[in-house]
């Protein structure tokens, strides 16, 4: 004989993902994703783990919104906060001195780690000539993941790169959105850049938030006080 055993109810908390500022509905993630979350840690494999991550993040959002549409930074952001709302707001890490390069237990409160924005804001619209630029655009997780599949060819990594951040071209009279463009005319268009234009294009990739927190401690041995930037998500956890 089945009994109809009670239901947990789910709490439900808001946040603003970073690149959008659009706010969306998440909840903690259960047993079930913790479990899918620990297989893939298990397995050492950094692909695997950024997959599993990915997936909880879009079951806890209520597929509300799609992983690889987001920034890196976004993935990270939200996956601490799920992570804060679900095993809990202090992450216990260990640090090394830098002066007796000794351990050092450190208790880190994940609700006060936010993005950190650059101070320097470059902006969207890049001018190539005197009258053809270009609208970049941040890449997102899918643009990261196709381009790390070619890391090894130093050559197609950077046409890869350089197209993922071109939203569309314009010049005096029209804009091109580089959807239309078939491979071979933006390959053709990527070749024709030289270096300026390159690190134009360059300085607004590499102009990108990131997920950091400053960490001062005194070590427990040495008693030297140390600084320094934790950055990325898989440095505030063991």
């Amino acid at each position: 004989m089945s009994i109809a055993l009670p239901k947990l109810e789910t709490p439900k908390y808001s946040l603003t993902v970073p690149s959008t500022k659009k706010t969306i509905d998440y909840r903690p993630f259960l047993v079930k994703e913790e479990k899918v979350l620990l297989i893939a840690q298990q397995s050492e494999d950094e692909a695997e783990i950024f997959n599993a991550i990915k997936d909880i993040i879009e079951s806890c959002t209520f597929n509300k919104i799609k992983a690889n549409d987001l920034t890196n930074y976004d993935i990270e952001y939200i996956f601490l906060k799920l992570r804060s709302k679900s095993v809990g707001e202090t992450s216990d890490v260990n640090i090394k001195c830098s002066a007796c390069d000794r351990i050092n237990p450190i208790s880190i409160n994940l609700e006060e780690i936010e993005i950190t924005y650059p101070s320097k804001k470059v902006d969207n619209k890049i001018m190539l000539t005197d009258s053809i630029g270009i609208i970049a655009k941040p890449l997102n997780n899918s643009d990261i993941s196709n381009i790390s599949k070619n890391q090894d060819d130093q050559g197609v990594l950077l046409t890869l790169t350089l197209a993922a951040s071109i939203e569309s071209i314009f010049d005096d009279e029209n804009v091109y959105p580089m959807s239309d463009a078939s491979q071979s005319e933006v390959e053709e268009f990527i070749n024709s850049l030289n270096r300026s234009q390159i690190e134009k294009i360059e300085e607004y990739i590499s102009n990108v938030p990131k997920l950091q927190k400053e960490i001062k401690f005194t070590c427990m041995h040495c008693k030297e006080k140390n600084a320094l930037m934790l950055e990325g998500v898989q440095s505030f956890f063991e």
